[in-house]
């Protein structure tokens, strides 16, 4: 029997993707992109440093590097962005990308203010494009088995809440300086709010009181360093949560989350690398993660399967995979996590609580 002849119409198309911003987590996004997900093209790539998004490509067999993100952005041929770039840049790429046409995948935070966002977001909907933000905890397994239980209401009504991010360290913080103003809140705790607001879904968060110094660092606490931060949030429902993190946990990358209800707990996230532990005459032990990309390798990558679904179905007019429970992180989801982490930073600046949604939405956080 011969083959069958196919022409291109016949075949799947691919959805073609753009990265914008090379560096760390780009890197990452553009090899899951080229690598790892199903039914998708790394196209192109964009960075104002040339030399860097020109090793990427060449690592990844990438044809189109451009220093200027606004070839990408016009470019026909590409369906959908993935923004990777330094948070400040966020909010405009959103609305540059929307307004060409092309669905937007951001990595958090979408922007450093509400009234930026706000804008942005504006240019998403009236394009018509997906936007997804990159809460990757939503996919890892075990958050995503605890916020199945929740739905279907294992633990009852929240009451207590609480999420963590322990960064892996060393006791010390080598390039401490050059992070940026309240980064512990906009990059790192960000994480947590969206996980409690998802978890507690149905509920909004209203008032937080914040307490954050430089622990790790304390020589840089008067420059306005932060590496340590325990915010309280009270919900809509009465729920109230605690989020804390620490840049410098010496025996690894800790991410954990936990509800506590009217019925019952559901916990998710573990210290350790492996359920597996050692017993020896110098007592017990177990391997623990030390990279973001290690303990969520497959967490970075379904969530850009879920993205590049949502594309093509827009795209081809097709309905995508359902779950069983709220899952991609959306507009919305973006804005609330935001709204959290700027009534954080008023809240530690003024030493009081502060209500969600009413702060800082006329000026951007960094200040």
């Amino acid at each position: 029997m011969a083959y069958l002849n196919r022409t291109p119409s016949d075949a799947a198309q691919p959805v073609r993707i753009g990265l914008i911003g090379s560096g760390w987590m780009g890197a990452f996004h553009a090899e899951s992109i080229a690598r790892r997900v199903p039914g998708a093209v790394l196209a192109a790539i964009a960075d104002p440093n040339l030399e860097s998004a020109e090793a990427l490509a060449g690592t990844l067999g990438t044809a189109k590097v451009t220093a200027d993100a606004a070839d990408l952005l016009a470019d026909p041929e590409i369906d959908a962005v993935v923004i990777a770039s330094p948070a400040r840049f966020h909010s405009t790429l959103i609305g540059q990308a929307a307004a060409a046409g092309k669905h937007v995948f951001c990595e958090k935070p979408a922007g450093l203010g509400l009234q930026e966002l706000d804008a942005a977001l504006a240019a998403v909907d009236a394009a018509g494009v997906h936007f997804q933000i990159g809460f990757n905890r939503r996919y890892a397994d075990d958050f995503q088995a605890a916020k199945k239980d929740l739905a279907a209401g294992i633990a009852g009504t929240p009451q207590l809440m609480r999420s963590l991010t322990r960064d892996p360290g060393t006791g010390s913080i080598g390039h401490a300086a050059r992070i940026p103003a309240w980064t512990v809140f906009l990059e790192t705790l960000i994480h947590d709010f969206d996980t409690l607001n998802w978890f507690n879904e149905g509920a909004e968060p209203v008032e937080v009181y914040a307490v954050a110094d430089a622990l790790v660092e304390p020589g840089l606490r008067d420059q306005g360093f932060l590496d340590t931060a325990v915010v309280t949030i009270r919900y809509s429902n009465g729920a109230i949560a605690v989020a804390e993190a620490n840049f410098s946990a010496l025996y690894g990358y800790d991410i954990r989350g936990e509800v506590f209800g009217s019925r019952g707990m559901v916990q998710a996230g573990r210290s350790t690398e492996t359920a597996a532990r050692r017993f020896t005459a110098e007592g017990m032990s177990a391997d623990t993660p030390r990279l973001n990309v290690e303990l969520f390798r497959q967490a970075y990558t379904d969530e850009l399967v879920d993205f590049a679904d949502a594309v093509r179905a827009r795209r081809d007019g097709t309905v995508p995979p359902s779950k069983p429970f709220t899952l991609t992180p959306v507009a919305n989801d973006a804005r609330r996590a935001l709204a959290v982490a700027l009534a954080c930073i008023e809240s530690v600046k003024q030493g009081t609580p502060a209500t969600v949604n009413t702060v800082a939405v006329n000026e951007k956080a960094v200040l």
